[in-house]
């Protein structure tokens, strides 16, 4: 039995808001009862990367940590590579850092100086689109590693924080928007 792919409007309405997480004033956009249902999260890795087809991507590259599990699913389904940037000081070999600002402070994040070869075909996947700071990062990481980014893809986007704007000259997906 095929279930039928769902919409946007499905997903959205399955993400939890959880108010005052991490800290009061912040509304957690939680996409745990998404990752439950295997109906919404297959549909939500198809949207991700709908319009690629296998041989089209030589790597996705998800964002430390959530990031991962649409990366990594969407990697299989295209039978592509999956690239971490992680989180500085998790990555266990030579890696090149980033640093960027974030809404509260700011971070640093890394890949291995391997992870990806000149001319590489990379889909960057997160799950959350708020400042772009961290996407960013992750993209110029990935261009200092010599690799072409196709997209960029989130399964949510905060559009109130116009992260969008810092990811100009990338194309950019969303599947929900707030």
């Amino acid at each position: 039995m095929t279930l039928h792919q769902p919409t946007a409007a499905e997903i959205k309405r399955a993400i939890r808001n959880v108010p005052d997480f991490p800290k009061p004033g912040i509304q957690f956009k939680d996409i745990t009862p998404v990752l439950a249902d295997a109906r919404l999260f297959s549909g939500c890795v198809d949207l991700l990367i709908d319009g690629f087809q296998p041989g089209e991507v030589d790597a996705v590259v998800g964002i430390d940590a959530r990031g991962f599990i649409f990366a990594a699913a969407a990697a299989v389904k295209l039978r592509a590579g999956f690239v971490p940037v992680r989180k500085k000081g998790k990555l266990p070999y030579q890696t090149h850092e980033q640093s960027y600002d974030l809404e509260y402070g700011s971070a640093t994040i890394a890949v291995h100086v391997d992870a990806l070869h000149p001319g590489s075909r990379v889909l960057l996947i997160d799950d959350l689109l708020a400042t772009g700071g961290t996407a960013a990062a992750a993209a110029a990481l990935v261009q200092k590693l010599g690799a072409k980014i196709l997209e960029i893809s989130f399964l949510i986007e905060l559009k109130f924080l116009a992260g969008r704007k810092r990811l100009a000259g990338h194309p950019v997906r969303s599947v929900v928007a707030y």
